[in-house]
């Protein structure tokens, strides 16, 4: 009975696309078991699979209708299952942030960007009553700046209107929901999100985790990217940053700082040089903006003193048994800082779904920006 479950646990492991390290641990498994040594070739995309799959979708086949209107105030859920499976992709888009030339002489239609702050996403693990996602949809997606600005990472990114996340999602039950905060916009709301429907989770699937942070900071004050307890490893950020005063990116200067199963007032388990050198690279990102497969800078503009930046944790992944907290803060004096508003995403993986440790702002404090630039996506270079 033991060898039949160890069986079905590794097949059902071997479903998750991305989880190249229990596959890899199955076929080691395999080879040891034959014979024939550790020199085991990676898996290939031609290894075969068992699983079934699936897709939630807005499509509804019977009314033919694609997407769905998503009223001011109205929180609507796009999808729920009540069986163990793997979201292995998640694509969204929605209108609202761009000029809709098909409808453009109805006023209330017309182009607001903030509507990337207003629509809300939420995801529900195992029938919990709290979200374990939480987050401005621009914000989860790695953009918090209320711009559309395409960048391609191996997680999440902005793919020429769309919005995507490859962030392999176990669960025994799941709801996605949104809601809209915008006291105008209607947005048509577009969801397709893969899946693999299993009898039975592998062993060790973890829940996959959404905090978001936002606020005003004096200059000299900690960032606060993630608080969690439990077990669990973090698996990355997305931080955007606008300075008070043009022309300023001394923000930059905040090591991080991580407290790894530790009591309150401990000192941090380690600590970086700067914000920069954090998300890799040096010299308040001295050659502009890049996008790469686990970190990148998608929007920079120092006149403006403006900056967004994202980087993964795969193979470098922050391990914690209790608990764990991630900030930045400035070793400068306050007297050489500047004030700066800021809004974070921090994502990972815990052995229970869990609620998060920051609640949403107000409404009225979604959008809380010095300044917004008046662009559409397809207007700047």
């Amino acid at each position: 009975m033991n060898r039949l479950s160890r069986r079905q646990a590794l097949r059902g492991a071997a479903t998750l696309a991305g989880a190249e390290m229990l596959l890899q641990s199955s076929a080691a498994e395999a080879a040891a078991a034959s014979g024939s040594g550790t020199n085991v070739l990676p898996p290939q995309i031609y290894t075969m699979r068992d699983g079934r799959s699936g897709q939630f979708t807005t499509f509804d086949d019977a009314t033919k209708q694609k997407e769905y209107n998503l009223k001011p105030g109205e929180t609507k859920v796009l999808a729920e299952h009540l069986t163990p499976g793997i979201i292995t992709r998640m694509w969204f888009t929605l209108s609202g942030w761009f000029w809709e030339n098909w409808d453009g002489d109805d006023e209330s239609r017309w182009p607001d960007a903030t509507i990337l702050k207003k629509v809300i996403l939420r995801i529900y693990w195992d029938g919990n009553p709290f979200p374990s996602v939480e987050a401005p949809i621009g914000d989860f997606f790695g953009m918090g700046q209320c711009e559309y600005r395409p960048y391609l990472s191996d997680f999440i990114g902005l793919s020429s209107g769309g919005f995507y996340c490859y962030f392999p999602m176990p669960f025994r039950k799941v709801r996605i929901e949104v809601q809209n905060l915008h006291d105008r916009l209607v947005p048509a709301m577009f969801l397709n999100a893969n899946y693999q429907a299993l009898d039975a989770l592998p062993p060790g699937a973890g829940r996959f985790h959404c905090l978001y942070n936002a606020g005003t900071n004096p200059g000299s004050k900690p960032i606060e990217i993630l608080q969690a307890k439990g077990r669990g490893h973090f698996v990355g950020c997305a931080l955007s940053i606008q300075g008070r005063q043009p022309n300023y990116l001394g923000f930059l200067e905040a090591p991080e700082y991580f407290h790894i199963d530790s009591e309150d007032g401990a000192p941090p388990t380690f600590t970086g040089t700067g914000l920069e050198d954090y998300f890799n690279g040096g010299w308040y990102f001295r050659e502009g903006e890049f996008a790469g497969p686990q970190h990148g800078v998608p929007l920079k503009d120092p006149l403006k003193s403006m900056i967004s930046m994202y980087r993964f944790h795969a193979n470098d992944a922050v391990c914690f048994r209790k608990n764990i907290r991630m900030h930045f803060q400035t070793p400068r004096p306050p007297e050489r800082t500047s004030e700066f508003k800021f809004s974070s995403t921090a994502y990972w993986y815990a052995e229970e779904a869990s609620p998060l440790a920051f609640k949403l702002p107000a409404k009225e404090k979604l959008v809380d920006w010095y300044r917004i630039r008046e662009a559409d996506h397809q207007s700047i270079p």
